[in-house]
């Protein structure tokens, strides 16, 4: 279960810093893998998938980083490493759908996301309206529920806002994850920091294999089917 599978990564990941690998004999000669090299011969093609959140364990499992644990289910179910340090992101190089593409989570902190996915976007000469796909946080929407956007504005996420002025466009694809609505008196900067209950968590790993076959539809060639697929609303219970 994806459930199980999620929680048993993030529990191995919680306050271990990964242990970099002995580089090979053609990273030592080349400075990089055949594979990366392969990879980067297809600049211009690729797709960036950004998940949005804030870096460190004091983080992990909050509501605003629900953009960081996408990626992390997305890799886990396309067997990507995101361990790379590069463009003050993590990032992972591999194939989803038969597209090449990067998953990212960058370490800028989500008020500066826009820097690291310029910084991507930019280095890897991708045409951000046709090859960008940003998942992240969304309080107006339900615990369990995903939109799909070609475009728009950031909405009041502040790490969406951040991007769009770095871009200076509004017009790439976008998976918002419903973490829902905030208490009345909670401030919202508070909330979108705080846990999710036990019940929240049930639904939220629903959203993440949504998320997951909706970033694989899309990269198969089918934006219009996967938002008519995935942007009906679900009763929370």
């Amino acid at each position: 279960m994806l459930a199980d599978r999620m929680e048993t990564r993030m529990n191995r990941q919680q306050g271990i810093k990964q242990e970099k690998e002995r580089p090979s004999f053609w990273q030592r000669m080349f400075g990089r893998s055949l594979k990366e090299k392969e990879i980067d011969e297809d600049i211009g093609k690729m797709y960036i998938i950004v998940g949005l959140g804030n870096p460190t364990a004091q983080y992990m499992g909050t509501r605003h980083n629900v953009g960081f644990d996408a990626i992390d289910a997305l890799a886990h179910e396309h067997n990507i490493a995101v361990e790379q340090q590069k463009h003050r992101a993590y990032i992972g190089k591999g194939v989803i759908a038969g597209q090449k593409v990067i998953l990212a989570k960058p370490q800028t902190y989500m008020n500066r996301s826009g820097e690291a996915v310029f910084s991507l976007v930019d280095y890897y000469k991708v045409d951000e309206s046709q090859k960008l796909i940003v998942i992240y946080d969304d309080v107006s929407l339900s615990v369990g529920q995903i939109r799909i956007r070609k475009q728009g504005s950031a909405g009041g996420q502040k790490g969406m806002k951040s991007i769009i002025s770095h871009l200076g466009s509004q017009e790439f694809l976008r998976i918002r994850i419903g973490i829902g609505e905030k208490p009345p008196r909670m401030n919202l900067a508070d909330y979108v920091l705080s846990h999710f209950s036990r019940e929240e968590k049930e639904l939220l790993f629903d959203s993440y294999e949504a998320a997951i076959k909706a970033v694989e539809t899309i990269l198969a060639g089918d934006v219009d089917g996967a938002m008519n697929k995935w942007n009906r609303k679900k009763a929370v219970e």
